[in-house]
């Protein structure tokens, strides 16, 4: 009796899932861990469309930068060594492998945009936000 194995990779899953779900993203680059998906997040019809790049990096955290149209100086919830989103408190979500970023971090993604939307109109946050310690602490 053959054993046969499915051969696909969990980089396979990242693009099956985004082609299913996002279709409007492409991918960018591709490597047997990594996978780049470049495309248009609209969080709200009246609001600006953007174009983000969302990196999925195997056990790594995934990262989300924009890349149009460029973000006000020091937006919050932003790593400025990076230049990507942040989307979540390690302590509040754990990023594994096997999780798809078209289930788990696009969405979350989306909301950021949306709540950034909103900060630039209000100059308040409306998003979830989780305390952080100062580096005393």
């Amino acid at each position: 009796m053959a054993i046969y194995r499915n051969k696909s990779t969990k980089v396979d899953n990242q693009i099956g899932a985004m082609r299913a779900i996002y279709p409007q993203f492409k991918v960018k680059k591709k490597t047997s861990t990594q996978v780049e998906f470049i495309g248009e997040l609209q969080p709200k019809p009246e609001f600006r469309k953007f174009k983000i790049s969302v990196l999925y990096r195997g056990s790594l955290n995934p990262q989300v930068r924009v890349i149009s149209p460029e973000l006000v100086e020091d937006p919050p919830h932003f790593y400025k060594n990076t230049g990507t989103l942040c989307l979540y408190h390690p302590k509040d979500f754990k990023w594994k492998k096997d999780l798809l970023v078209a289930k788990h971090i696009v969405p979350i993604a989306a909301a950021w945009l949306y709540f950034y939307e909103v900060w630039l109109e209000t100059d308040k946050w409306y998003g979830p936000e989780a305390q952080h310690k100062t580096p005393k602490e």
